[in-house]
C-alpha cells in the first residue's frame, strides 16, 4: 500500500512568520507533527510520502503514485483542504481526513471517504483492520480520549527538515481550565494527559539523530496543565540536554499561573526554555471573568509577565478584543499593557466563536452568530454580533495593530524585553555559521536599506550594539519578526 500524507496550506497570517522566514531561506515554521505521528502508526510494509503544501506544491504525479491519501487540517486550512479533497476525488483516490477541523466540522466534507473524529490512537488501528478486510467505515469516532502511552515517535524523516525554522514535539493534550472561547478543552478535554519521560526523550533522540539543531517547539496548548508530571519531566530533560551539550532550545505555551511556581520556572530555565506563549487575552478583569479565564485574575498580569521574564524566558502572548464587557477604552488599555509588559511578539486578535465551544453555544442561543469563523482571528473579520458597535470594534482593533507594530513602538518593546529577559548564553551546538551570516546579511539589507522604516532600524541597531551586544542575534531575530508583523498589518489594515 502506498500512502500519501498531505498537509494543507496556511494562508498568510501573523502566525505564519512568512516574511521573517524568508530571511533564513525557510519555507514554514514547523513540519506537520500530526501527520508524521500518524505515519508511525501505519503498517511497516506501507510506503509513505509526505507533502506539506506550505513547503511545496502538490503534484498530480504525487496523487497518481498513491493508493490512499491521508490529510489533516485546522480550521484556518479548510479552503486548502477542500481543494486537496477535490483533486483526490477527481483522480478516484480514496481519502482519509482527521484533525481539529474535521473533528468539529465533519459535515463540511461530504466527499471524504473516511473521517476520523477525535484522537486516532485507538480508531486508526480499527480502521486498518477494517481496510484489510474490506469493511472500512466512513466515520471513526474515538469513544474516549486515549492514553498518550499509545502514541509512537513521529516519523521525522518524512519531512524535509531544512525547509523548517523549528521542529515540534508534543508532551500533553488537554487543559484544566475552562475558557469560554477555547476549543482545546472541547477536543482534548480538561484532564491533561502526558507522555512518559521515556517517550519525550525518545523523540528528542530521534530529532538529534536526524541532525536537527536549534529550536524545538513543545506544541502543547498548556505545557504545565499537569504540573506534577511536568516537574518529573524537567529533571530528565535537563540531564538529557546536558549530556547532549544542549542541542536544542525550547519554546512552549503555558497558562499565566506558571508565574506562581518558582520550581517550574527554574526547571524550565535550566532545561533550555527560551520563550513561552501566554494567553493573557485582556487586562480588563470583567472581560476575563466573562471568558471564564479566572486563572488570569488571581495576580497582577504585569507582575506575572515580569516574573517569567526574570527566569530568562521571553514572553510571547495572545490578546483579544471584542468581549461583551470590554470598556470603551479597551484599545488604549491593550496598547498600554503590551507596551508596559515589554512583549515584542504580541498577537492581538478579534474574538471569534469557534465551532462547538461554550462561546459558540452561548452566542447561538442568543441569536448572535452570523457566519462560520475563518479560523484566523487576525484578519479583522467577525463571525458574531458584538455588544460594541462592530465598525468601532474593527477600527479600534486595527488601531491596536498599527500602533504595536509601528517600527518605533515595536523596536522599543524589543529593547525593553532585552533588558528584562536575561538568558543563559548556551547556544545549540551544530549551528551553521555561514548560513547565520547570510541570514544576517539579508536582514540588514532589507531592514537597513530597502525598508521605509530604515531610520528606526538603524536607531534600534545602535542601541542594541551599545547596550545589548551579547543579545545581538536575539535582537536581530526579533527585528525580522517585527518586519513580518508590519507587512501583515499593512495588508489587513489598509
Amino acid at each position: 500500500m502506498k500512502v500519501l500524507l498531505v498537509y494543507p496550506e496556511f494562508p498568510d497570517t501573523y502566525w505564519s512568520f512568512r516574511y521573517a522566514l524568508s530571511f533564513e531561506g525557510k519555507k514554514a515554521a514547523f513540519p506537520p507533527l500530526g501527520l508524521m505521528t500518524i505515519a508511525s502508526m501505519l503498517p511497516a510494509s506501507w510506503e509513505r510520502r509526505l507533502v506539506d503544501l506550505n513547503v511545496r506544491e502538490l503534484k498530480t504525479s504525487d496523487l497518481e503514485w498513491a493508493d490512499i491519501v491521508f490529510a489533516s487540517a485546522m480550521i484556518i486550512q479548510k479552503d486548502s483542504l477542500h481543494q486537496v479533497v477535490a483533486r483526490c476525488k477527481s483522480l478516484g483516490k480514496r481519502i482519509v481526513v482527521g484533525g481539529p477541523y474535521i473533528t468539529t466540522s465533519s459535515a463540511d466534507l461530504p466527499e471524504v471517504d473516511h473521517i476520523f473524529i477525535g484522537e486516532a490512537e485507538t480508531t486508526l488501528p480499527e480502521f486498518l483492520r477494517d481496510l484489510e478486510h474490506g469493511t472500512a467505515k466512513r466515520i471513526y469516532q474515538a469513544e474516549e480520549r486515549p492514553s498518550l502511552a499509545l502514541t509512537p515517535v513521529p516519523d521525522f524523516q518524512l519531512a524535509d527538515l531544512k525547509s523548517y525554522s523549528a521542529m515540534s514535539i508534543q508532551y500533553s493534550r488537554g487543559c484544566p481550565f475552562q475558557c469560554e472561547f477555547c476549543d482545546i478543552i472541547e477536543i482534548y478535554g480538561r484532564r491533561p494527559r502526558t507522555k512518559t519521560n521515556e517517550q519525550v526523550l525518545a523523540e528528542l533522540e530521534a530529532l538529534y539523530h536526524a541532525h536537527w539543531r536549534g529550536m524545538v517547539m513543545i506544541v502543547d496548548d498548556n505545557f504545565i496543565g499537569n504540573k506534577p508530571n511536568v516537574k518529573r519531566l524537567l529533571p530528565a530533560l535537563i540531564d538529557w540536554s546536558e549530556a547532549h551539550h544542549f542541542p536544542f532550545s525550547f519554546v512552549t505555551e503555558a497558562s499565566v499561573n506558571l508565574a506562581d511556581d518558582e520550581e517550574l520556572l527554574e526547571g524550565m530555565r535550566q532545561a533550555g526554555f527560551r520563550r513561552v506563549f501566554l494567553g493573557i487575552e485582556t487586562p480588563v478583569e470583567e472581560s476575563l471573568k466573562e471568558a471564564q479565564k479566572l486563572q488570569n485574575t488571581r495576580h497582577s498580569l504585569l507582575d506575572s509577565v515580569r516574573k517569567i521574564q526574570h527566569y530568562g524566558m521571553e514572553v510571547m502572548a495572545g490578546f483579544i478584543v471584542g468581549f461583551d464587557n470590554d470598556p470603551e477604552d479597551i484599545f488604549e488599555r491593550q496598547i498600554r499593557f503590551i507596551r508596559e509588559s515589554a512583549i515584542p511578539l504580541a498577537m492581538v486578535g478579534l474574538l471569534n466563536a469557534l465551532p462547538d465551544t461554550q462561546l459558540w453555544r452561548r452566542l447561538k442561543r442568543e441569536g448572535r452568530l452570523v457566519m462560520e469563523t475563518t479560523g484566523n482571528n487576525t484578519d479583522a473579520s467577525l463571525n458574531f454580533i458584538p455588544k460594541m458597535d462592530a465598525t468601532r470594534l474593527v477600527e479600534g482593533y486595527k488601531r491596536i495593530l498599527q500602533n504595536i507594530y509601528s517600527p518605533a513602538e515595536y523596536y522599543q518593546r524589543v529593547l525593553d524585553c532585552l533588558k528584562f529577559v536575561v538568558q543563559d548564553k548556551v547556544e545549540p551546538r551544530g549551528r551553521n555559521l555561514l548560513r547565520d551570516a547570510i541570514t544576517l546579511g539579508h536582514i540588514m539589507f532589507t531592514l537597513g536599506i530597502r525598508d521605509r522604516a530604515r531610520r528606526e532600524f538603524w536607531r534600534f541597531f545602535r542601541r542594541v550594539t551599545a547596550m545589548h551586544r551579547k543579545d545581538f542575534a536575539h535582537a536581530i531575530t526579533l527585528a525580522a519578526m517585527g518586519y513580518h508583523f508590519r507587512k501583515l498589518t499593512d495588508t489587513y489594515c489598509n
